[in-house]
């Protein structure tokens, strides 16, 4: 659910209109991510992560995860190569010299045992340093067509870098019944259809997580599920969210972003309370495996 961030093309007038890279990294941020704390709080704690734990996260957007695994104690690594806006968020977050970006609140910070590496999870190497001892991929997969096969080439390459029985956490949405965000991202399918991309999102299945960890060669340790519920201040505040995600560029490629703007104002009204709060409750899942 981390954003990929681009340039929008729009199929009625044939052009390119800009995206604000730094704006939307911020509502990622500010807004989205956190949604999925109870996720990663539900995964440490099971793991005991603290400071004996040496952790790589795979597409570590703006740190978040990072974080809070610092905070544990953990030294922690994370690794992406998608957005500079977000990794600069991850470095703000996470090491005392980067320079602030104008605009963002300060966060906690820990001096020791963090890193951002622009780059795939190779890049992390260090040969002078102990093996992982636990790989996150805490982006969940199943709202995205080809999503799963993203994260096996991302596993293939981390997995060497952990050491023998290192826990490695992939992590899922829910079934659809029980998500009910998943009327919401119905219409960036509906709306994307016509383009007929990997870009669109679809519904998660329930093997998802197994088969991703059977491809990579991984054996499973025990799984689990926990709530996320998406609450939001009000309903442009939850459209800026879940635009930040990136789960919509496909739509608005193949529409524009008046018409997804539209759609989704429309989709959100079931999940508006009386006070004009936007509440969803989502359940995710999360698989831990080993690596052999």
């Amino acid at each position: 659910m981390t954003p990929t961030l681009v340039r929008q093309h729009s199929s009625h007038t044939g052009t390119m209109s800009p995206v604000d890279l730094r704006a939307r990294a911020r509502d990622w941020s500010e807004i989205q991510e956190r949604m999925l704390v109870p996720l990663y709080e539900a995964v440490f704690e099971r793991l005991d992560v603290g400071g004996g734990t040496r952790m790589l996260g795979l597409n570590c957007g703006s740190g978040l995860a990072l974080l809070m695994g610092a905070s544990r104690g953990a030294s922690v690594t994370g690794v992406d190569t998608r957005s500079p806006e977000l990794l600069e968020l991850a470095r703000r977050r996470l090491l005392p010299e980067a320079p602030e970006p104008p605009g963002v609140r300060p966060a906690p910070k820990r001096a020791d045992a963090a890193r951002v590496v622009d780059g795939p999870p190779g890049a992390a190497a260090d040969p002078s340093a102990p093996a992982f001892t636990l790989v996150t991929a805490f982006e969940p997969i199943g709202c995205l067509a080809g999503d799963s096969e993203g994260l096996g080439g991302l596993l293939a390459e981390a997995t060497p870098l952990a050491g023998r029985g290192a826990a490695v956490v992939l992590a899922g949405w829910g079934p659809p019944e029980r998500c009910a965000t998943t009327s919401v991202l119905r219409v960036a399918t509906k709306l994307a259809d016509p383009l007929r991309s990997a870009g669109s999102w679809r519904p998660a299945l329930r093997d998802d997580l197994e088969e991703v960890a059977q491809r990579a060669g991984l054996r499973p340790d025990g799984s689990g599920r926990v709530a996320c519920p998406f609450g939001y201040a009000d309903a442009e505040s939850a459209a800026r969210g879940l635009l930040s995600t990136g789960l919509f560029d496909a739509a608005i490629a193949a529409t524009d972003r008046e018409q997804v703007d539209k759609e989704l104002a429309e989709a959100l009204h079931p999940h508006r309370r009386p006070d004009g709060t936007v509440w969803m409750p989502n359940v995710f899942r999360y698989l831990i495996a080993r690596v052999p």
